[in-house]
């Protein structure tokens, strides 16, 4: 076998040197994918996929073996090594010609190892224990950061229920400035797990999360952290107050009642609409379209959804026209990141295409929107499918700009013919 591969090998350099394609050895493709295995892992059956692949095929509700058909008798995924090495060698004799080595996976976090770690975490909340915190908190931070799959595992095995209450417990005794890395940290890890509407199965979770948040010692931190943090500490902090004001009025006068908060508030206005506009005053549309513009799914979202928010306020609709980015971005993260980035940027547009006191501008935004291929993606967000509210401004949309293809649009829809759902 040693020999054969050898022969392999030189026969595949010689048709390189003689200008002739390099073919994949067909058992180092995925049979659902068709590219090159970077995870190889066995089913049941006996068939190796690339994890990616076929986690993506089992969370689609399937229950068989894609080549075989052959109902799985487990879902278990057992990782295929000495296929994987044989890809990585052959990725390394290659490499003069362009193929990259695959680096060796990482393994899965399980929902005991994060169960353990959680339970360590709440006792280590109890006692009051910062470094020890800092130091577990850090690492579910670094598997979220790995793998959308470890995310998902963080997530539903209730780690926010425990970050919330640990940002609770350090945030007590008023004491920010002692704390803070600490409550940064904890902060940034649950940006990610927002919005908790998304935890349909996590409803006890979810409540108690918000209940911790609300409380009036983390209100209190996560108004300081918005007005003397940095940037991260500025986003991570609005994101966590727009999830609570938005879940429940409560909250929202809860933070009313808050003396640092008193620049928020007015008595001439409501507590939302005086919240987001001093939110905007700070600067953060900027930054949230910066953040949006290559971040992760996750801060894609939830950026997106502040930006979204946002626009109900006439100052959030001015700041949007005045940055370049505004329509690039949005525009460009319909249909490639999720189905919920999707719905917050179709939103936001509809929001800014409803400004009736500013015409001129409004026509200004549609001709901008226009040349980046919003006519295109809206049509082809139609055809794929979305939500009954995202497809109704989706068409309002479309037949407010129609009118103005012809001398605006810039884009040939040929541009897009072979996109596709990426959610």
């Amino acid at each position: 076998m040693v020999f054969s591969w050898m022969r392999k090998k030189a026969a595949d350099q010689e048709k390189l040197k003689k200008g002739e394609e390099l073919v994949i050895p067909n058992q180092f493709v995925c049979p659902i994918s068709l590219d090159l295995m970077k995870d190889p892992v066995s089913l049941s059956s006996g068939i190796t996929y690339d994890r990616e692949s076929i986690e993506s095929w089992l969370d689609g509700g399937n229950f068989t073996c894609p080549v075989t058909n052959q109902v799985l008798r487990s879902f278990d995924q057992i990782p295929n090594h000495s296929l994987r090495k044989m890809i990585q060698d052959w990725g390394v004799a290659n490499r003069s010609y362009g193929v990259e080595r695959i680096p060796t996976p990482r393994v899965p976090v399980s929902g005991i190892q994060v169960s353990e770690l959680l339970f360590i975490l709440e006792d280590s909340v109890r006692s009051l224990n910062g470094r020890r915190c800092l130091e577990l908190v850090q690492k579910v931070k670094k598997w979220g950061s790995e793998s959308e799959r470890d995310r998902l595992c963080v997530v539903a095995n209730g780690a926010i229920t425990v970050f919330s209450a640990a940002f609770d417990a350090f945030a007590r005794d008023n004491s920010f400035e002692t704390n803070a890395n600490l409550l940064e940290e904890i902060l940034s890890s649950m940006s990610w797990m927002f919005p908790l509407s998304q935890l349909h199965s996590l409803d006890h979770h979810t409540e108690a999360a918000r209940a911790r948040l609300g409380s009036q010692d983390s209100l209190r931190c996560l108004v300081w952290l918005l007005k003397c943090g940095d940037l991260s500490a500025k986003k991570d902090s609005l994101i966590a107050l727009k999830e609570l004001v938005s879940s429940d009025q409560k909250h929202a006068e809860a933070l009313a009642a808050i003396e640092e908060a008193s620049e928020f508030t007015s008595p001439s206005s409501s507590t939302s609409k005086a919240i987001r506009s001093e939110l905007v005053k700070m600067g953060l549309v900027s930054l949230l379209l910066e953040l949006t513009v290559d971040s992760e799914r996750s801060t894609s979202e939830t950026a997106l959804g502040v930006f979204d928010m946002l626009c109900d306020c006439e100052e959030g609709k001015e700041e949007a026209y005045r940055n370049a980015l505004t329509f690039p971005v949005l525009v460009k993260k319909i249909l490639r990141v999720s189905e919920l980035a999707t719905q917050f940027s179709v939103s936001a547009i509809w929001k800014l295409g409803r400004h009736e006191n500013e015409r001129e501008k409004v026509n200004i935004f549609l001709a901008e929107a226009l040349q980046v291929g919003i006519f295109q993606k809206l049509v082809l967000l139609l055809q794929l499918g979305c939500g009954s509210v995202t497809k109704e401004k989706a068409t309002e949309l479309l037949k407010t700009m129609n009118p103005c293809r012809p001398e605006l649009e810039c884009v040939d829809s040929v541009d897009f013919k072979n996109l596709k759902r990426s959610f």
